[in-house]
């Protein structure tokens, strides 16, 4: 049987893990994407927000170690990224925004099971363990389920179960929200802020983000803003609303 996933906010904050960008160049053919970027991402709840384009998922990327930088450090836990490779897989872990650039198996149970076989586990134990996860999850009828029968939210929850189930210490979601109903957006949200590892959430859907501590407002690649969610998520609201107003002068 598989551990608890979720637990309380005092174990969250004891598994806190040390993130720093030190004067981060990225390049992404000719479009510089970040110059000397330097942030330290120590709370528990960070959310990132901006227009398209602002920097939100390279950052995510450079974090798990799916982005290079041309100049400057990622460390994790003062661990340079490539110094940390060996373990990088259990320091952080992305889901992707379309769960379609993520899947791999074609059986759901197949594609939790995967997390947990990258940790060292055997086939047959893995994939008890994901049958194990979904029952807690009241989803044991999805274990033998396609894939391709599910809805693209339903994919996007499989990301999520995965990702539980590879237990790195530091989840980061990009835009994980855009796919889901309400229910499911619910759901999710109760699962972040239960969840005992660093959480890093990028969206549109502030609401979700805006009873964060810390909120980085992303604009080209540079912090416009970063600070409580409430009082960061209300300035980018208003600058989105003045050039709404502005472009339609």
């Amino acid at each position: 049987m598989l551990a608890p996933f979720c637990t309380s906010s005092n174990d969250a904050a004891e598994s806190l893990i040390n993130i720093t960008l030190t004067d981060v160049v990225l390049d992404r053919g000719c479009t510089r994407v970040f110059d000397s970027l330097n942030l330290t991402l120590n709370e528990p709840r960070i959310g990132l927000i901006g227009d398209n384009g602002a920097g939100k998922t390279s950052l995510l990327r450079l974090l798990c170690g799916l982005e290079v930088p041309q100049a400057g450090n990622v460390c994790l836990t003062g661990l340079n990224l490539d110094e940390a490779a060996p373990a990088r897989a259990s320091l952080a872990g992305l889901m992707f925004q379309n769960p379609d650039d993520q899947i791999i198996f074609p059986v759901v149970v197949e594609e939790i099971a995967l997390s947990l076989r990258a940790h060292g586990m055997k086939k047959p134990q893995a994939l008890q363990a994901a049958r194990d996860l979904l029952a807690e999850r009241g989803l044991a009828n999805w274990a033998d389920r396609a894939i391709s029968s599910l809805s693209q939210g339903q994919r996007q929850h499989v990301c999520w179960l995965a990702l539980l189930a590879a237990r790195p210490r530091v989840l980061l979601l990009d835009e994980p929200f855009a796919s889901l109903d309400l229910p499911g957006q619910a759901r999710l949200a109760r699962d972040i802020a239960n969840a005992r590892q660093q959480v890093l959430v990028s969206t549109h859907l502030l609401s979700h983000v805006r009873d964060f501590a810390r909120v980085i407002w992303l604009d080209q690649g540079r912090v416009r803003a970063d600070g409580p969610g409430a009082e960061v998520c209300a300035a980018y609201e208003a600058d989105v609303a003045s050039r709404a107003d502005a472009s339609a002068d």
